[in-house]
């Protein structure tokens, strides 16, 4: 039994849950990908978080934006949030 409690907890914590959703999308060509990631340990952001869309298009050095997708990946401890740009 202290076996199966164990291995329960175990899968609890490892376990995450993860949404990706498209926030805007334009006419344009998609050739270069820029990211801006942070991620934030229990709920305290000790710097800046700046996932914004014109920081992920410098990143990926994109001047004209196509699609901008949103990621929040939660864990038990930490929540990851990731901004996805397109374009050329």
């Amino acid at each position: 039994m202290k076996k199966i409690l164990g291995l329960a907890v175990l899968a609890i914590t490892m376990a995450s849950c993860s949404a990706t959703y498209p926030v805007t999308a334009t006419g344009g060509e998609a050739v270069k990908e820029g990211v801006a990631q942070k991620t934030v340990w229990f709920g305290l952001a000790l710097s800046p978080v700046d996932v914004s869309i014109e920081k992920a298009a410098k990143n990926g050095n994109i001047k004209n934006v196509a699609t901008v997708d949103a990621q929040v990946k939660a864990g038990l401890f930490s929540t990851t949030y990731k901004t996805i740009v397109t374009g050329k």
